[in-house]
């Protein structure tokens, strides 16, 4: 007589485990697939999350083909914030300045006020019997949209901190005085906030405009006697001048500065500065126009 568990033949009871431990594992396979899956599912999707988090939170500057991020022909209005007396200075100190009023880009871009600056010395020339002390500087970087924007600047115009300060100063008394005429560095007449800028070179001409206590909008022109240009490159869109009049050229207010090279031809983006005496440079909160070239 067989023996038999739960009416079950041994070799009968044998079988059904085989095939019941067979469906165990199948059961467990399809688990760990599935969950293989889900999991490959959560990463892709994390990945997914993290890579549109960070592309919105990491700032991106749109250039549109070949166009340059700062097109050739903008003045950048410069306030500088670093003092450099010529015979101390060494190469490779860095210049450091914030741009001056908002700079609107013909791309749609904007630079904005409080922009930072940069260049640094290139080169110093140290006084001889014929001449004074030379230094040669650059400005090549500008901080737009998060990035750094290599340039190739000129310089059109430089003034002491003292002109600088003039054009805030009505010409004439009374009230209200947002409404009273002041003086750009050159001469130009802005006839109150948000009034328009009148060319000094013929007062009847209309150039820009204000765009309140930041500067002026205004078209730049080359004044007859002077290397400097009006419009490059077909830029001629009204340009951020900030205290400076539309055909400002040279140095003022700083009568034993002299500016030996712009960087308008080779070395292009080299401005050259000399001294006539000892004890001379650039000071804190000077003005300055530069111009891009490339």
């Amino acid at each position: 007589m067989k023996l038999s568990i739960f009416g079950f033949a041994p070799a009968q009871l044998g079988c059904g485990v085989a095939i019941f431990s067979m469906f165990l594992l199948f059961a467990a396979s399809s688990v760990h697939a599935q969950r293989s899956d889900e999991l490959d599912g959560n990463r892709l999707l994390l990945s997914s999350l993290t890579s549109t988090d960070q592309a919105q939170k990491t700032p991106s500057v749109s250039i549109r083909g070949a166009e340059p991020m700062i097109p050739v022909g903008t003045i950048l209005p410069v306030v500088l914030r670093t003092a450099i007396t010529f015979e101390k200075c060494q190469p490779g100190q860095v210049l450091h300045g914030k741009i001056a009023q908002n700079v609107p880009l013909q791309n749609g871009l904007t630079i904005h006020k409080g922009s930072a600056i940069e260049g640094h010395v290139v080169e110093v020339t140290a006084a001889t019997s014929d001449h004074g002390p030379q230094v040669s500087i650059q400005f090549d970087k500008v901080y737009v949209a998060g990035h750094w924007i290599p340039v190739v600047t000129n310089l059109r115009a430089v003034a002491g901190f003292m002109e600088v300060l003039e054009p805030g100063v009505p010409t004439e008394t009374g009230s209200p005085v947002d409404w009273l005429p002041t003086t750009q560095v050159g001469g130009d007449t802005v006839y109150g906030l948000g009034g328009p800028v009148m060319s000094a070179e013929d007062v009847s001409e209309v150039i820009g405009k204000s765009v309140g206590e930041d500067g002026v909008l205004a078209r730049v022109s080359g004044k007859e006697g002077t290397k400097c240009r009006g419009a490059v490159e077909g830029n001629d869109n009204p340009q951020a001048l900030w205290v400076f009049s539309g055909d400002a050229c040279g140095a003022y207010g700083l009568e034993h500065l002299k500016i030996l090279h712009a960087g308008r031809t080779e070395p292009m983006g080299t401005i050259v500065l000399a001294s006539e005496r000892k004890n001379t440079g650039l000071r804190y909160g000077d003005g300055m126009l530069l111009r891009v070239d490339r």
